[in-house]
């Protein structure tokens, strides 16, 4: 375990530099124990070279397991059984994983990945939360990055639908990034979920840690669904990633006039599966695990009478609640001065009706006095 961390330490050994070395030498121990000439035969940085050969993160390495065994977590190694399946068939997983929280039980679990956009819309946030949610309470463990937008909304989702979520990070399990996420980890622990990442504690949040980020994203998933990706959208990047590493790739459509969703609508155009609601992600799945969820198709009469099944409205409303839903939509917010004046409510009758809502946790409460349902 500790030379298998004190590699992971070690500056330049990458997941890349890492399966080289484990492939020439068999093991992290075989890795200290090598000659000078076997190690720069390798074509690693001389820097790199020097550190194996001094072993100088063995020290530091033990140091490391305690301080994770301190704060609850765990650390897994390529070669160990706990290792995620999925992710050590990918190119150059990485060594070591850091993990907290119930990680065993995600990890058993058929994983989707949802990522997107950080600065999403109402539409993305709600189709993002209503998907993960829906996929959540079906068994299905949601992988995302913890990031502003697309990426919580996902956490949450998952939450809500009281199942399991990972969120996958750009830093040590130690260091939340962004900060204002450090509510939402810990409510993702509480709630039976874990936290994963391949970088040593204390790593802050550098820009080229969150490609290793989305490759662990991808890699723990069977697929991965887009929610709003603009053109030039990291999530591309773990699209892409998806593709190469024989995952699906899914996308939810959006607004053709909205720069969030030029990347979700060219993955769709270029051959990604068209994704409006949870049926359409597990029947990408393999079939065994699709079999078991998706109920059987309803044929002729049944069907038809099932496809007119009008829109359900939340039980138990008042006339005035039944008047404001009705205003509401779960694609675009509406503002409170709009359903004051369309509405024909006091607004304390209408504060009222919100204030109920929002309780029952039927509808989104946005800044600038904006509401939505929450589909």
């Amino acid at each position: 375990m500790i030379a298998w961390i004190s590699l992971n330490m070690t500056p330049g050994v990458g997941p890349r530099a890492a399966t080289k070395l484990l492939e020439r030498f068999g093991s992290a121990d075989a890795v200290f124990h090598a000659r000078r000439t076997e190690l720069e035969s390798l074509r690693l940085k001389p820097e790199t070279v020097d550190s194996i050969i001094k072993n100088e993160f063995h020290g530091k390495a033990s140091v490391e397991l305690d301080r994770v065994k301190e704060i609850g977590g765990d650390v897994l190694i390529l070669d160990d059984g706990s290792y995620p399946a999925l992710l050590r068939e990918i190119d150059d997983p990485p060594p070591v994983l850091y993990v907290r929280g119930d990680w065993q039980a995600c990890f058993d679990l058929p994983a989707v990945g949802v990522v997107g956009s950080r600065m999403c819309s109402t539409y993305g946030e709600n189709a993002s939360e209503m998907l993960a949610r829906d996929l959540a309470s079906r068994g299905i463990c949601v992988v995302s990055g913890l990031a502003r937008g697309i990426d919580t909304a996902a956490h949450r989702g998952a939450m809500r639908g009281h199942g399991k979520t990972v969120a996958v990070m750009g830093t040590g399990i130690d260091a939340v990034y962004p900060k204002e996420n450090a509510g939402l980890v810990r409510e993702i622990l509480e709630s039976g979920g874990a936290v994963v990442s391949q970088f040593p504690l204390g790593t802050p949040p550098l820009k080229d840690n969150f490609p290793y980020r989305n490759r662990i994203i991808s890699g723990l998933s069977f697929g991965v669904l887009l929610v709003e990706a603009s053109e030039r959208s990291g999530s591309l990047i773990t699209a892409r990633l998806a593709m190469e590493q024989n995952r699906e790739v899914m996308a939810v459509p959006g607004n053709i006039t909205s720069g969030n969703s030029f990347g979700t609508n060219y993955l769709i155009k270029s051959g990604a599966k068209l994704v409006q609601q949870w049926q359409d992600v597990v029947a990408e799945l393999p079939s065994e695990i699709s079999a078991a969820i998706l109920p059987p198709k309803i044929e002729g009469e049944k069907a038809e009478t099932a496809r007119r099944q009008p829109e359900l409205i939340p039980a138990d409303m008042t006339d005035n609640e039944s008047k404001v839903w009705g205003l509401l939509s779960g694609d675009e917010s509406t503002h409170i001065d709009n359903l004051l004046e369309t509405s024909g409510l006091s607004f304390g009758d209408l504060n009222s009706v919100l204030v109920a809502f929002d309780i029952r946790d039927i509808i989104r409460v946005l800044p600038g006095k904006h509401y939505a349902r929450r589909t």
